[in-house]
């Protein structure tokens, strides 16, 4: 079984709802996903836009949310996981308007995709502290055993 990620709030390809927007609560999407490889000791995501500023020119990805050390028996993340209500042993890390946790779909100008991207790892990433989007790439070099991506898509 390969690695397959979801959401009950929209599904692969289509618009995210407002509420998970800037434009609505600003609220991290429910994800779960399936077929976790069984050496898997830990799980990542990643959440970014590559149409930033524009998807006629886009010049930049746009890191939405950064998550590292996800149990491996864990399947799923609850809508509006906060620094307060992430799993135990999760690390959080900085997105692109500086500050841990996860910023929502906010489009200038356009539609935009937002990918969603898990990777299961055959290791636990030590020594992150807040870690950019570069820091837990660079981590995970040489230990991805699987990723799933679901797209979304929002326009103001």
């Amino acid at each position: 079984m390969s690695l397959i990620l979801k959401s009950s709030a929209f599904e692969h390809g289509a618009e995210i709802p407002e509420q998970y927007t800037c434009s609505g609560k600003d609220i991290s999407v429910p994800l779960h996903w399936d077929g976790v490889p069984e050496a898997a000791r830990s799980l990542a995501l990643i959440v970014d836009d590559p149409d930033a500023p524009d998807p006629e020119a886009p010049r930049m990805v746009w890191v939405h949310w950064v998550l590292c050390n996800i149990p491996p028996d864990l399947n799923s993340l609850a809508e509006h996981i906060t620094s307060e209500t992430r799993p135990a042993g999760v690390i959080e890390g900085i997105n692109d308007w500086q500050r841990p946790g996860y910023g929502g779909p906010c489009p200038p100008i356009g539609r935009h995709r937002y990918f969603h991207k898990l990777y299961a790892l055959d290791t636990v990433l030590e020594g992150l502290q807040q870690p950019t989007k570069a820091d837990v790439e660079a981590a995970m070099q040489g230990h991805i055993l699987a990723q799933a991506e679901l797209i979304g898509t929002f326009q103001k």
